[in-house]
């Protein structure tokens, strides 16, 4: 079994004894379809909040408080919920008319807010939730090219904020002095930053391992290469100074038509495991919950957004990347739905294909017809996991329960 296709033999096994299961319906679940998510046996999914329009990155403070980024809606969320709470009570708006306000981060009562351009930081932010302070500006070093130019963000075990840099393109060689295709790092105050991870074509999460503390990536593949390559990547560093090959090579072995005579793959660090194509995998976590299974601890989740440069659409759902010893083993489905139909969802339309292939029609005005597109994943104290939902502007919580 290859390594990079595993999850298609392996999910099929793995989900034939899925079931479907929600909890008490509400218009809000009705409205999301949330009988249409399968889950492996003994799992629920339930609406934690629904009135998040865009609901993307999310960051979690000591207190319970789940702050959300966004994209084009330009805010940020804060929502605020009794610890174990089903469902958040109070959703609050607490910035406003920012620039791809993707990536959210929390640290010593302050959150950090990702521009495309600037690192924002909002001074003692739980206890003004009703009255948010003015930002403070951590720094605006940043490219302003919106390509790719939304950001996720997280602190390390080293204290340090990691901050992503997408590639201005969908391929090109990053030139002059920028932070173009990095993962770059710097002090909570903005200082002091240095490059940790180069050749990252467009990395919307990461998460460092509990027990290593070694940080792990996804890093979305490169468009117009055909329905079937390259895959997106799960990538690890265990230390600074690493090179993961974009633009002269993607997946395991894949040299760029274009770029791919100036270096052999063998110079680059290879993926720890080759994801779907196009499937667009975005937050990252590793679950640090007890609530779930003993099997799923210290595992992989990815919430993957959803192909739109693929003929027949894939992703759309959760999956899980499982490690044994340090290493990536194994790619499956977890929770899928949210693209009815998904395991033969049909193809576009020629005229759909067509207009993208010609450059005349953005790809995610041909997204496929999901109900929902999966972004970012969150472990809960309690070991629930959030999921956030930017099309159907929705937060959910899965949780188990082996007398269920």
């Amino acid at each position: 079994m290859r390594r990079g296709h595993s999850w298609g033999v392996a999910a099929a096994g793995f989900l034939a004894l899925a079931v479907v299961c929600v909890l008490p319906g509400s218009s809000a679940e009705r409205r999301l379809r949330l009988d249409a998510i399968k889950l492996p046996s003994g799992f629920r999914i339930g609406v934690y909040a629904d009135k998040v329009p865009g609901a993307r990155s999310m960051a979690l403070s000591p207190n319970g408080t789940v702050f959300v980024g966004t994209r084009g809606e330009g805010v940020v969320y804060a929502l605020s919920a009794p610890s174990r709470a089903e469902r958040a009570l109070k959703v609050r708006i607490v910035a406003r008319g920012l620039d791809l306000p993707n990536g959210v981060a929390f640290r010593d009562r302050a959150l950090y807010v990702a521009e495309v351009s600037r690192i924002l930081r909002y001074e003692d932010i739980e206890a003004r939730l009703d009255h948010p302070p003015a930002p403070v500006v951590v720094s605006d070093a940043y490219p302003r090219n919106r390509t790719h130019g939304w950001k996720f963000i997280a602190f390390g075990p080293d204290g340090m904020l990691y901050v992503p840099v997408g590639a201005p393109c969908n391929v090109c060689e990053p030139s002059g002095r920028t932070y173009y295709e990095t993962i770059v790092r710097m002090r909570p105050d903005g200082s002091k930053p240095e490059l940790f991870a180069r050749g990252v074509r467009n990395s919307v999460g990461f998460d460092w391992d509990p027990e290593t503390r070694e940080l792990w990536f996804t890093d979305n593949g490169r468009d117009w290469l055909g329905d079937d390559r390259p895959p997106d990547e799960l990538n690890h560093a265990p230390h600074p100074g690493l090179h993961f090959g974009f633009p002269y090579c993607h997946g395991r072995g894949i040299p760029d038509p274009e770029f791919g005579a100036a270096h052999a793959c063998r110079e680059f660090t290879p993926p720890a495991m080759e994801l779907g194509p196009h499937v667009a995998a975005l937050g990252m976590r590793f679950y640090t919950g007890t609530m779930f299974p003993a099997e799923y601890r210290h595992q992989i989740f990815i919430a993957e957004h959803g192909s739109w440069n693929r003929s027949r659409p894939i992703g759309y759902r959760v999956t899980l990347v499982r490690l044994e010893q340090g290493r990536a083993v194994r790619y499956e489905v977890f929770a899928e739905g949210w693209l009815p139909n998904s395991r033969e969802a049909p193809r576009r339309p020629f005229s759909c294909r067509s207009r993208i292939l010609l450059r005349l029609l953005p790809g995610d005005r041909c997204s496929a017809p999901a109900w929902g597109r999966p972004v970012d994943v969150l472990v809960m104290p309690d070991g629930a996991l959030l999921v956030s939902d930017d099309q159907a502007g929705a937060i959910y919580r899965i949780t188990y329960s082996s007398g269920r």
